[in-house]
C-alpha cells in the first residue's frame, strides 16, 4: 500500500473562533494551524515553515485597528521571506491592503468571504511558492556544483576546483590524491571536460580490479592469437583513448612489472599490443588516481619513482568529506532530493537528531558512505522525517551536565551560525533564512561572536559587520 502524502502546511492567524472553524472547513486539503496572535503565529512560521499564511490585519490587542497586524505581517516576512502572506482586511480598507503589499504581503483578500476565491488565492500562492523554491534548488545547485556532481561551498572544495579549472586547459598529467569515497574520478572527469580534449574521449580503468595477468592487454590491447582465446585483435584502453583521457584510477596498486611500460608509454608516447610488434602512437593525457602513500611505496620499493615523476606533473587534494565542515548537510540535502521517488519522498527532510548526527559521525567511507545512507534511509523511513536511526547513525551524546547552561547556549550559537554561514556560501541573508531569523539580527550574532561572514574573524579582521 503506497505512502499517504503529507499534507502542505497552512496558517492562518485569526482571532475569531468563528472564522478559525471556518477556514478549516474551507482548507482540509491543507493542515490547517491557527495562531490568535502574534507572538503565536510567528511562534509558527518557526516552527512550521508554512508556504502560505492567511492573515488577519485586526489582530489583539489592536483588534479594531492594523498595527499589530502589519507589525505581525513584517517579523514573519523578516523571518520567513519566501513564505506567501495573503492579509485579509475587512470591507472598504483597500489603503491597508495596499500597505500591506507594500510591506511584503503577497497578496489580499477583502471581505466578507467568498470561500471559493479564497481558495483559488490560496492555491495559487502555493504554487508560485513551489515554482520559486524549485528555481531556488537550481540556482543552488549550479552555484554549489561547480562541476558535475561535485556539491559543496567549504573552502578547500571551492579552492580544489579552482586549480581544477586553471590546470584543465594544460595537457600535463595530473596525480589526483584522496581517500576512498572522495570523488576522484569526478574530479578527473571534471579535467576533461573543461580541456580541448573534452570532444573525445574519456577512459577509465581500475588498477586494483583487474588481475595483474589481464591488465596488460586491458591496457595496452592484444592481437589476434596472441593468447588462447584471442580471436580478433583489439585495441587497448589507452589507444581507445587516443585524442582524449585516461584515467588510471588506484595507480598505487599497479603491479611492477607493468609499471615500466606504462612508463616507456609516456616517454616515448607509443605502444604495442599484447602479441604485436608495431609501434603505434597514441596521444592521450594522463590522470592518475590514489587513496596510497606513494612516496612512502617508492621507499618500500613497490613503486617506480621515475613513473611517480611522470604521473605526478601536477598533484591535487581531494579533502574528505570530515574535512568539509557543512558540506555533509549540503551533501545529504542533495543526495534526498535526488533519490526520493514520488510525492511523499519528495516532502520529506531530516530530523534534528539526523542533522546532528550527520555532523558528528565521521564518515570513513566519505561522500560513497554518505551517499548510501541516504538512499537506504530514504527506503526505510516512516512518515515525513528521516531520523538518525533512518540513517543508522548514533545521535551525539548529550552535553555532560557539568557544564555551565550559558556556555553550552554561547557555543551552540555560535557553532549554528558558522554552519550556516558556510552552508550559505558567506550569503548573509541565505544564512539568515537558515537560521529564521532577520538579516540584522544575524549581523548582531555575527559580531558578537567575532566573526565574519566567511567564519571565524581573524585578530587583524575589522569588528563591524
Amino acid at each position: 500500500m503506497g505512502e499517504v502524502a503529507a499534507k502542505p502546511c497552512l496558517l492562518v492567524v485569526e482571532d475569531d473562533p468563528g472564522l478559525q472553524k471556518q477556514l478549516r472547513w474551507c482548507f482540509e486539503e491543507f493542515e490547517v494551524v491557527v495562531a490568535e496572535n502574534r507572538s503565536a503565529a510567528i511562534a509558527a512560521v518557526r516552527r512550521y515553515e508554512p508556504a502560505v499564511v492567511l492573515q488577519d490585519l485586526g489582530l489583539p490587542p489592536d483588534a479594531t485597528g492594523v498595527a499589530e497586524g502589519m507589525a505581525t505581517l513584517r517579523e514573519i516576512v523578516a523571518v520567513a521571506p519566501h513564505t506567501k502572506v495573503i492579509v485579509v482586511t475587512g470591507n472598504g480598507e483597500r489603503d491597508n491592503a495596499l500597505r500591506a503589499v507594500g510591506a511584503g504581503a503577497y497578496d489580499f483578500y477583502q471581505k466578507p468571504l467568498d470561500v471559493e476565491v479564497l481558495k483559488l488565492l490560496v492555491r495559487r500562492a502555493y504554487q508560485i511558492y513551489d515554482l520559486e523554491r524549485q528555481n531556488e534548488s537550481l540556482r543552488s545547485a549550479q552555484a554549489l556544483a561547480p562541476f558535475e556532481g561535485i556539491i559543496g561551498s567549504d573552502a578547500a572544495l571551492q579552492k580544489l576546483c579552482r586549480t581544477i579549472e586553471k590546470v584543465a586547459p594544460a595537457d600535463v598529467a595530473v596525480l589526483i590524491l584522496g581517500e576512498s569515497g572522495t570523488g576522484k574520478e569526478l574530479i578527473a572527469r571534471a579535467l576533461h571536460s573543461l580541456s580541448p580534449r573534452r570532444q573525445k574521449r574519456f577512459v577509465a580503468i581500475n588498477c586494483a580490479a583487474i588481475p595483474e595477468q589481464l591488465l596488460e592487454s586491458e591496457l595496452f590491447g592484444y592481437e589476434k592469437g596472441a593468447f588462447t582465446g584471442a580471436g580478433r585483435t583489439t585495441p587497448g584502453k589507452i589507444e581507445t583513448a587516443n585524442g582524449g583521457t585516461l584515467f588510471l584510477d588506484e595507480i598505487g596498486d599497479m603491479p611492477a612489472t607493468l609499471q615500466a611500460k606504462v612508463l616507456r608509454f609516456l616517454q616515448q608516447r607509443v605502444i604495442e599490443r599484447v602479441g604485436g610488434r608495431e609501434e603505434i602512437p597514441v596521444d592521450v593525457r594522463i590522470v592518475c588516481a590514489t587513496n596510497q602513500d606513494l612516496p612512502a611505496l617508492i621507499s618500500a620499493q613497490r613503486f617506480r619513482q621515475d613513473l611517480y615523476f611522470r604521473i605526478a606533473e601536477i598533484t591535487v587534494r581531494v579533502p574528505a568529506l570530515r574535512e568539509r565542515g557543512a558540506d555533509v548537510v549540503v551533501l545529504a540535502h542533495s543526495f534526498l532530493r535526488t533519490f526520493a521517488v514520488g510525492a511523499a519522498q519528495s516532502k520529506r527532510r531530516f530530523s534534528d537528531d539526523a542533522l546532528a548526527a550527520l555532523q558528528a559521525y565521521s564518515w570513513p567511507g566519505n561522500v560513497r558512505e554518505l551517499e548510501n545512507k541516504v538512499k537506504s534511509a530514504l527506503i526505510v523511513a516512516e512518515g515525513p522525517l528521516v531520523t538518525a536511526a533512518d540513517l543508522e547513525l548514533a545521535p551525539p551524546a548529550e552535553v555532560s551536565n557539568v557544564l555551565n547552561l550559558k556556555d553550552v547556549r554561547v557555543k551552540a550559537e555560535r557553532q549554528a551560525v558558522i554552519q550556516a554561514l558556510q552552508a550559505a556560501g558567506g550569503n548573509v541573508a541565505r544564512a539568515a533564512e537558515l537560521l529564521g531569523i532577520a538579516r540584522p539580527t544575524l549581523y548582531d550574532l555575527i559580531d558578537r561572536h567575532s566573526l565574519s561572514a566567511g567564519g571565524p574573524r581573524s585578530p587583524e579582521e575589522p569588528t563591524s559587520a
